[in-house]
């Protein structure tokens, strides 16, 4: 996950309203695979912001990343799948932000940062959801 795909998703969050915090932090005293040290660990896991909606009641959970929808969706499913279902079950809500760049106007040049949002239920997770 990168900052830049964070720090895109709170501007935009908070360009349509509501409060917003980044619930990731930094790690320096966990040694990587590679050897190095220090990592990313996100809430629970699988959450990169909080989202608090006043308006809708909603408390969600947001994921953001690049493109790789599907890596994040294998995680999910994955190992992470008994703290999402709770999560969920408890009435928390999970989005996915995927940021990518999309050109402004048909047949131009000029590009712009779009996210992709998705919402992950309970019912993603039954037969026939979309990790099934």
């Amino acid at each position: 996950m990168s900052t830049a795909h964070t720090q895109r998703t709170l501007k935009e969050i908070r360009k349509r309203g509501g409060r917003v915090a980044i619930v990731e932090k930094w790690n320096p005293h966990v040694r990587r695979a590679d050897g190095g040290m220090g990592i990313r660990q996100d809430l629970f896991g699988f959450i990169d912001l909080l989202h608090i909606c006043a308006v809708s009641k909603k408390i969600t959970g947001i994921q953001c990343f690049g493109s790789d929808w599907s890596g994040h969706w294998r995680k999910v499913m994955g190992e992470r799948r008994g703290i999402v279902m709770e999560w969920l079950g408890a009435g928390g809500h999970l989005e996915f932000w995927g940021w990518r760049k999309v050109k402004v106007k048909r047949g131009g040049k000029a590009m712009i940062w779009s996210p992709r949002v998705g919402e992950i239920t309970l019912e993603d997770f039954g037969e026939g959801g979309m990790f099934e």
